[in-house]
């Protein structure tokens, strides 16, 4: 009986053991590349791709062509833009150019009794600044003159013009002058609390 008794733990130790070798080798260590798959397209089919791909290489040097053409003609048109970092450069810009310009007039251009930046279209922004000054109408028209002939790209938004009594023809202007800033100075956030 101990015959039978020690082949049975033994034939139990056996299929544990080819057991444990068939499930180490087909499960834990099997290979898991993939077989050779057969291809999903015909012959004609991957010449046609293949054709189209070209075709759509094909195009690529006329539209890098066309992308360095469309840059040159914004970085042209852009040139006369006002290159601030923030609303508040931009805005002191154009005092500082109305200050310049005035002054070469004889006009004595000094405060500014608003400024303002707000979008200008979908990709840029409008910085404007409003001032008051007293002139001659021709000093005016010259003003006017020489601002439009400013590489900038400027334009008088608002003019007010107010004549007097006065036996020198001298008159009172307010006059809103605006240039082109990029869209980002739109978007600043106002420092300071509301009290």
């Amino acid at each position: 009986m101990n015959f039978g008794t020690l082949d049975r733990k033994t034939a139990i130790l056996w299929i544990s053991g080819v057991a444990v070798i068939l499930i180490l080798r087909f499960f834990v260590l099997a290979d898991r590349s993939q077989g050779v798959v057969a291809a999903s397209e015909s012959v004609p089919m991957a010449e046609k791709r293949l054709e189209r791909l070209r075709q759509i290489a094909a195009t690529v040097p006329g539209k890098e062509a066309l992308m360095k053409q469309a840059s040159g003609e914004l970085e042209s048109r852009e040139k006369g833009m006002l290159k601030a970092d923030t609303s508040a450069q931009a805005q002191a810009q154009l005092q500082d150019l109305l200050h310049k310009v005035g002054a070469a007039n004889g006009i004595d251009i000094r405060g500014v009794e608003e400024a303002r930046v707000k979008p200008f279209g979908n990709d840029y922004g409008e910085a404007a600044v409003t001032v008051r000054f007293s002139c001659l109408i021709e000093q005016l028209v010259n003003l006017l003159a020489a601002l439009a002939n400013q590489p900038e790209l400027l334009s008088t938004s608002e003019i007010q013009i107010t004549g007097s009594a006065d036996k020198n023809k001298v008159i009172q202007v307010r006059l809103t002058l605006s240039g082109v800033v990029s869209r980002k100075l739109t978007l600043e956030k106002k420092t300071g609390g509301a009290l």
